[in-house]
C-alpha cells in the first residue's frame, strides 16, 4: 500500500478511536438520527461561484425534527487545488431525546457567519480532501422558562476539521457513471470565553455509497455517527450523545460560464 494513503488511514482511525473512547464521569444518550441534505453550487466565472445548502436532520430516522439548517456562501477557486468559501448559515434545534441541549427543553435558533478552506490532494486512485471552517455563532437562548423567544443570543467560536477519502469502485479515477466509496471524519473545537463545557463540541464519521451520474449530480447514502457534547453538566456530570443513522446527499454542480447550462444525467 502506498505509504501515503496508508498515513492517512491511520490518522482517521486515530480520530475515529480518540471520538468514542468513553469516560466513566459522563451521561450518554443515544438518538436514531436521518439526515437528508441539498447541496448546490453555481459557478459564475473562473473563480468565483454561489453554494446553497439545506440539511433535513430528524431523529427517530425520520419521524421527529433534530435541526433544520441553511447554509449559502460565495466560492473563490484560489487554485485547481483550493477552494475558500465564506458565508451565513441558519439553524433551528429542536428539542430531542432524553436530555435535550436545551435546559429547559426548548427549541432554539442560531446564526453563523463562516470562513472555509477546502484542499484537495490525489494519491493513486485515492481522491483526498482537507477541509478546515471558522465558525462565529450567536446561539440563542432563554433567560427563563416563561419565555416564548430567545432573549439573548451569546457569542461562541467554533473550529471545523474534516478528512475525507473517495476511491471508485471501478477504474482509477471517478468519472461520470461511476459508483464510490467514501469515508469522512470531522472534528469540531469549540473556544472563547463562553464555551463552557464543551471545548470538545463533537465528531463525526460518515462512511457512504455515491454514484456520480455527470459532471452535474451525485448522490451519496450510507451511515452516520455523531458524537455530541452539551454545553451544560447534569448532576455534575458532562452530557454526550450518541447518534447514529442515515445519511443522504444530493450534489449538484451548476457551470452558468458555459452556452449549455442544462443538467443531464
Amino acid at each position: 500500500m502506498n505509504k501515503k494513503i496508508a498515513f492517512y488511514i491511520i490518522a482517521l482511525l486515530s480520530l475515529i478511536s480518540s471520538s468514542i473512547n468513553a469516560q466513566n464521569t459522563r451521561l450518554n444518550n443515544s438518538n436514531t438520527i436521518g439526515w437528508f441534505n441539498y447541496f448546490g453550487t453555481f459557478k459564475v466565472s473562473q473563480k468565483f461561484g454561489i453554494h446553497t445548502e439545506y440539511q433535513f436532520r430528524r431523529t427517530e430516522t425520520i419521524t421527529e425534527w433534530q435541526q433544520s439548517l441553511l447554509r449559502v456562501g460565495v466560492n473563490y477557486q484560489l487554485n485547481p487545488r483550493i477552494q475558500l468559501r465564506l458565508g451565513y448559515a441558519w439553524i433551528e434545534t429542536f428539542p430531542y431525546g432524553e436530555i435535550p441541549i436545551n435546559g429547559m427543553g426548548k427549541d432554539f435558533t442560531e446564526h453563523r457567519l463562516f470562513q472555509m478552506a477546502t484542499i484537495t490532494d490525489k494519491v493513486s486512485i485515492v481522491d483526498l480532501s482537507h477541509r478546515f471552517m471558522l465558525e462565529q455563532r450567536w446561539v440563542g437562548r432563554y433567560s427563563n422558562a416563561n419565555l416564548t423567544t430567545e432573549d439573548e443570543f451569546p457569542f461562541l467560536n467554533r473550529l471545523r476539521y474534516m478528512f475525507r477519502m473517495q476511491i471508485p469502485f471501478k477504474g482509477k479515477e471517478i468519472k461520470d457513471k461511476t459508483a464510490y466509496l467514501a469515508i469522512y471524519d470531522e472534528v469540531f473545537i469549540g473556544f472563547g470565553k463562553n464555551v463552557n463545557e464543551n471545548i470538545f463540541d463533537q465528531n463525526r464519521v460518515g462512511i457512504l455509497i455515491g454514484y456520480k451520474f455527470s459532471p452535474s449530480i451525485r448522490i451519496e447514502g450510507g451511515y452516520l455517527y455523531q458524537t455530541l457534547q452539551l454545553g451544560r453538566e447534569v448532576n455534575n456530570r458532562n452530557v454526550f450523545q450518541d447518534n447514529n443513522g442515515l445519511i443522504i446527499n444530493a450534489n449538484f454542480n451548476f457551470d452558468l460560464t458555459t452556452k449549455n447550462k442544462n443538467v443531464s444525467f
